[in-house]
This record gives structure tokens, sequence and C-alpha cells, in this order.
């Protein structure tokens, strides 16, 4: 198959229109399109190969885009070598765009474009074209695919999508400095021709910038653009295609340019003098004027700082930097006095604290000026010779009494008399007036030290010329001591006394107190009442280390017998003079424990320990008896349980009972008493005494040392007293039935050797201290009192 086409641009198409456009319409040679099995051979024939392949022969089509003609736009030319021009060949199209966009010529094969087409939105179309015979239909050809593209024109102009833009550059940039690259772009197909080759150029915003034509690079074109001078530029850049020629379309943007600031000037005062006036009455610390130097430079470049370069402004005033206006706040360090010093001169200087070196050739950035400060004279209220005042005046002294005085005076020239006065808000004036002509200050009324030892009190001073101009100042005055408060004994409360208090013994060792103030340290003496009889229970000696000790005078102290006892102590300070008081302490007897370590009652310990309320104390008794109650309970079933016979040998209990006897047999019944086995005590009580006699059962047994077995039996013989305790076991019905052993104690009578026991000798003392009870505890204290009772009976 042959193709031809409308288009000269291709040098693929080898068809006859391609011949006739090229060279134009006058030359119309005919030419003829060899296929693929046919040769060209040297004398121009051709030699057919015959070859069962199709024969169709295919390049690509070409169509140009927005054809705006009246009629079809031509594409090409679809042939087969099958066809022998005699209309017996049909030819059909399919794929993109057929037989709507494209549409062939069934006869013939020509393929014409019947719509405008647009590259930027489709850039080629794909077909499928085939030969049929027109008779059978039958496909000559085997289908085969083409691609038809759309050639481009120069249609779409050059944009900037994100444009406008903003950009920055700083202030005194050198030549050449980038600022901004642009792009724009082009829709035209970049591959052919020069539709989509752009070229920038600067519009607007020459001398000062500069743009690449190939880049889009947007540079200074000027140097030391000044901020100061001009912030703002606005460049117009355009964009070109057809590499800028004529016809070219274009496109353009706007670029907002703005210098930023760099720290290329220095601070300028306004003025080379400045002048101020400051009152003398002004405040030290607080702000007395305000300088400002001007800097052009914006934010961290225009920051300055301020100082005093001269001593003779720098002793007196100070300079700091307000960071919001940049202004020199100039403050007071020390009071002004018009009378000394009228007038002050400062000279200031502000520097940069952010300085770039590459503007250093510019200069130093600082700059300085002079200010003149006048001192205003004011009328000043007067001044105290001191900031303060210390007094002091003895108490009890008299009203009217002297205690000091205060000085002040106009510092003015005029020396205008002073009035001195107490502040009315104070207490001060119930016991101080001052003269107010003198500053005298005097109490109007005796004075206690033990009640106030400080007072503190504000004088004022006022010229009699203007009393609206006050002074103050502090006095303080101290109250001086003297003896006029005896002394006391110093008790927390009442002095226990044990029962068990022996002749000499301290119960207590006692101090005193005194309100008055000594200067060397309290020195006191003590000593029993000279009028009165001679205490039978207790004495006092003093210990001359200003303490005294209460001694015991006798024992047995009981308290069912007196529980309270008063002694009454004189008590002696070391003052000029000597004063003297009498106190009477309350003695309580308490049963506390041996030689008197514990120094309360038991009862009274015991509640003062615990410090609770009453309430408390009863839920604590209820609880208790509630939880006794428990617990019998629990005794009470637990006896009531019945236990089994035989006890495990792991059973270790705290009362164990052995049985070693032979039973008399099953029915034996009396051989013994089970009791034994459960209550060993009851058991215990069945037994008879085997060293007495059995009269002596019937009778209760008599008190430790009063009697003895040995003594009751002293006619009685061995054989008389086994004889006996023979007819008691005989008629004892709890004995077991069978022969057993009897076993007496019985040492018979008329011994020269006499008995060892200890019960026959009830007189004898012995000679064991018991005093070690005392170490075992609470429980052992009745025990130990009773034997301590009985050592004193011995004693006694």
């Amino acid at each position: 198959m042959r193709i031809s086409t409308t288009s000269c641009l291709c040098p693929f198409l080898v068809c006859l229109c391609f011949i006739q456009r090229c060279y134009g319409a006058s030359h119309h040679v005919p030419a003829k399109v060899l296929s693929k099995n046919q040769t060209k051979l040297a004398n121009g024939e051709t030699e057919v190969h015959h070859r069962p392949k199709r024969g169709w022969i295919w390049n690509q089509f070409f169509v140009l885009e927005e054809h705006m003609g009246p009629d079809a736009q031509y594409v090409g030319k679809l042939h087969s070598n099958s066809d022998k021009g005699d209309g017996s060949v049909r030819y059909i199209l399919s794929g993109e765009g057929a037989g709507t966009i494209f549409i062939i010529d069934e006869v013939t094969g020509d393929i014409q474009a019947t719509k405008s087409l647009d590259r930027e939105r489709k850039t080629h179309y794909v077909l499928h074209a085939q030969a049929l015979d027109r008779n059978t239909e039958e496909a000559l050809e085997p289908k085969s695919e083409f691609i038809i593209k759309v050639q481009d024109i120069n249609d779409n102009a050059p944009t900037f999508p994100d444009g406008p833009f903003v950009a920055t550059v700083p202030e005194m940039s050198e030549v050449g400095t980038s600022v901004l690259q642009v792009t724009a772009t082009d829709a035209d197909d970049p591959t052919y021709g020069n539709s989509a080759r752009i070229v920038y150029s600067i519009l607007q915003g020459q001398p000062y910038f500069s743009v690449d034509p190939k880049t889009g690079i947007i540079r200074t074109a000027l140097a030391n653009m000044d901020r100061e001078a001009r912030e703002h530029y606005t460049v117009v850049i355009q964009a070109k295609d057809m590499a800028g020629q004529v016809g070219g379309l274009s496109g353009s943007t706007t670029i907002n340019i703005t210098l930023t600031d760099v720290n290329d000037n220095p601070p300028k005062f306004p003025q080379k003098n400045y002048q101020l006036y400051v009152p003398e009455s002004a405040q030290v610390g607080k702000p007395v004027g305000k300088i400002k130097a001007n800097d052009e430079d914006l934010g961290v470049n225009a920051d300055i700082k301020y100082s005093i370069i001269n001593s003779e402004g720098a002793n007196m005033f100070s300079i700091t930097t307000d960071r919001d206006t940049r202004e020199g706040i100039i403050s007071l360090k020390k009071p002004l006095n018009y009378e000394r010093k009228k007038t002050y001169t400062l000279h200031i200087e502000g520097v940069n604290t952010h300085v770039d070196p590459r503007f250093s050739y510019l200069g130093s950035f600082k700059d300085s000026t002079t200010l003149k400060i006048t001192v205003g004279d004011v009328d000043e209220a007067p001044v105290f010779s001191m900031d303060y005042y210390i007094m002091d005046v003895y108490e009890n002294a008299p009203s009217g009494t002297e205690v000091g005085a205060v000085t002040a005076r106009d510092p003015d020239s005029r020396n205008s008399p002073v009035r001195y006065f107490m502040d009315s808000k104070e207490d001060g004036e119930r016991y101080f007036r001052i003269d107010e002509s003198t500053g005298v200050v005097r109490t109007t009324q005796p004075l206690d030290r033990e009640d106030i030892p400080w007072h503190n009190i504000t004088v004022m001073a006022s010229e009699v010329d203007n009393p609206s101009l006050l002074s103050h100042v502090p006095v303080t005055v101290q109250v001086l001591d003297v003896n006029d408060n005896p002394p006391e004994i110093a008790t927390d409360g009442e002095v226990i006394v044990c029962e068990s208090s022996r002749p000499g013994q301290v119960i207590q060792t006692v101090t005193a107190v005194d309100k008055d103030d000594f200067a060397n340290g309290q020195r006191f003496s003590f000593a029993l009442p000279s009028q009165l009889p001679v205490n039978p229970n207790f004495t006092l000696k003093d210990n001359e280390d200003s303490t005294a000790s209460i001694i015991a005078r006798r024992r047995r102290f009981n308290h069912l017998t007196q529980e309270l006892y008063e002694l009454p102590i004189v008590v002696w300070d070391g003052g000029e003079p000597s004063l003297s008081g009498t106190s009477t302490l309350t003695l309580r007897v308490c049963p506390c424990q041996r030689h008197g370590r514990i120094r309360m009652c038991q009862g009274e310990a015991f509640l003062s320990s615990a410090g609770l309320s009453t309430g408390a104390l009863i839920a604590i008794l209820l609880c208790i008896v509630i939880l006794l109650a428990i617990v019998v309970l629990f005794i009470t079933l637990r006896r009531s349980k019945k236990e089994p016979l035989i006890i495990s040998e792991e059973d270790i209990r705290e009362n164990v009972v052995t049985y070693d006897d032979e039973g008399g047999g099953e029915e034996d019944t009396e051989a013994f008493d089970i009791i034994a086995l459960r209550n060993p005590a009851a058991a215990e009580e069945l037994k008879f005494r085997r060293d007495v006699r059995p009269e002596a059962r019937q009778h209760c047994i008599p008190p430790r040392g009063h009697r003895s077995p040995s003594v009751e039996l002293d006619e009685v013989d061995v054989h008389e007293f086994i004889k006996q305790r023979l007819v008691d076991a005989d008629l004892d019905t709890s004995v077991p039935p069978y022969d057993s052993l009897q076993t007496y104690a019985y040492e018979g009578q008329g011994s020269p050797t006499g008995s060892i026991s200890p019960l026959d000798s009830p007189g004898t003392h012995s000679e064991q201290d018991y005093n070690y009870l005392d170490d075992w505890g609470p429980e052992f204290q009745k025990l130990a009192e009773l034997y301590g009772e009985a050592e004193s009976d011995v004693t006694t």
C-alpha cells in the first residue's frame, strides 16, 4: 500500500502530492512508490519479489493544528498493491477519531480531517486501516495500525504561573547580587521549532536591576542602593517565545522588591548641647529627664546604648536605654543640694550595639552631646542630725523625767526656726511628750519595764514659717530595770512524794524566777520561814547555785493517811536592795515505784500521759468490757466442748498429767479419777498432806511462821504416825483397790539435830535483798512492797 500526504515538512512522504507541493504546481512529475517486494535495478527496471507478506507502505501522517479553512484538511492517502484502479478495493478506517474527525474515501483511500485540532489537548491519534474486496468483503490485507500526529504551531504565549512575586535584597549590596529567579512556561511543543523557546527581558526596573535572558535570574544592577533613600522597587519581567524573534508571543509578570536594612548609619544627636532643670527635691533613683539620638536604621541595627563619660555627671546621675522608644532615661543617683552645687555638666555618648564590620569604612557608629543640668532651689523640710535616736530611762521614774533630746535644722539658706511634735497616731503620746522648741523628750507617767521594755515613737519636725513641710525620725526608748519584783518559786504543778521515801532523800530540786533583769545573771537563796515551827516531815537545803532541794525528814508516808502536804519556802534575789518572796508548794503522796523512780501518781500518770477526755475514757472502757465478754464466752464454749481421751505426742500443753498405774480391769471404774487428767488442780485438793497427823487435815493451814508440823507432833512417835496413816489409806475410797506405796515425810521426834525446815523458824530474819523485784516490772510491784514492809517491820 502506498501513502500520500500534503505536508512538505516530512521527508518520508513520497507521494505525488508531496512532489507537487514542494516543487510547485507546474511540475507534475509522477512518482511511483516502490513496495516492499520490489527492487529498483541499475538500468531503471524493477524486480518484483513475490513474498507472502502484505504490500502496505507505512509512514506517520501529520496534520496542522488550528486549521481554519472552509474545506476539510487533506491528511494523506492509503493505497494497496492489490488495488488495480478498477474500484474493486474498498478502504475502511477505524480507531481514534475515525468517522468523526478523520474520514476516508473508500475508493481512493484519501484521508481528510473534518475538524480543527489542538495539539495542546491531544498530540496524536492512533487509527487502523484495512483493504477489503468490494465484492466478497474479504480482507485483501491484514488490519494495520498507523499514527496521525498533530503538528504544533505557535499559538500559546509564555506565562508566569507563580506571579506576581515578592523579593528582598539587603541595601548596599554589590552589583550582580542575586535577588530572585522567575520561570515562565509555554504550552507549545518544545521539541518542534522555536514555539516554546523563551527569552527574558526587563521592561521596568532599570537601571537598578537586570535579568538573565536565558535563566530568568534577577540581579542588582546598581551599587550602594540605600534603603533610607528608597526602600521599595517594582520590576516588570517579560518572557517571549520564538527565541525573541519578531512575531513571537510574550507574557510578563511583576516583582515587588524591598531593600532590607543593614547598619550603615551611625546614631546622631539632633543637638550638640542640651539643658535640663532638676529641683533639689528630686528623689534618688527616679527619672529626671530624657535624651534621644536618632538612627535611620531599623530593628537591632538602630539599638543604642547611652553612657555618661565624665566623672562629674557619672557620680550624681545614671542613664539607661528605653528599649521601646530608644531614649536615654536620666536618673538621680544621689540627693541634690542647691546650697552645695547649683549646676552639673554631663557628657553623654550614644553607641550602636550591633555594628556591621563591612561598613567600618563609614566611621565610628557613635555620637556624643553635652547636657547641662541646673539644680532648682526649693523650700525643704527640716533635717534631723541623726537618722534615728536611741534613748533610755529607768523604770518607775517619776513623770516628767528627761529621756533625751532630738535636733533638726532648716537646710535652706533662710535657716527658719523648727518646731517639734510627736506623731498623734502612735501610742507613744501616752508615755512621752516633747518640747516643741528644744526637742527634749520627757515621760508622762512612770514606766514599767516588765510591762513594755522598749518604746518606739516617731518625732516630727516642721518649719515655723511653713508647717506643711514635715520630716520624721524614729526614736527608740529603752526602759532600764530596777529591782522592784520579788522572786517566786518556779513550779509546774504539785511535787510528788513517794510513799517509800526515806529520811534524807531528795524529793525535788526547785528553782526561782524573777521578772526583773539582772545583767550578771540571777542569784537566789532559799530557806524555810523562820517564824514557823520546825517542819517534821520535810526540810530545805540551799544548794547555793540558785536552786534548793526538798528533803524528806521521815519515812513511811501513806497517801491514805495524808495525801497532801504544804511547804512554804522563802526565796531572796541578789538585787539592790534585795527582795524576798514566800511561795507555798503542795506535795502529793503517791504509791510510786521503789527508789522513787516515778515522780507521778500511777493513776494521774496514766491519765496525763494519755491526754484523753472523759468521753474517750468511757469509750475505751466500754471496748475493754466488750472484749472481756468475748473472751469469757470463748472460754466457756471451749470448756463445754468434749476433748479427746488420747492426746497426740505432738500435742504439747502446759499441764500434762501422766497416769502410769495399771487398772483393775474393765469393771474397775474407781481405779483412777479422770478429773485428774482434765483438772490437775482439783486432784491436788483431794490429796492429803503426808507430813502431818490426820487430825491436822480438819484445820486450815496456819500462816507462814506461826505453825510447824514438828511442833504439833512432839509427843507422837513414828510408829503411831504410820499406823494412823495406814488406817486412813484403808478407809480412803479414792485410792486404787490394790496395794500401793505410801510415802510420808515425817522425821519423827527426838532428833538431836533438830529440823532444818524453815517452817520451824518463824522468828528468823532472812538476809536476802529483795530489791531486784523492782526490776521485774509492775507485775511484781505489790510483792516488792510486801517484802519492803516486812523488812521495815523487822528493822523496827
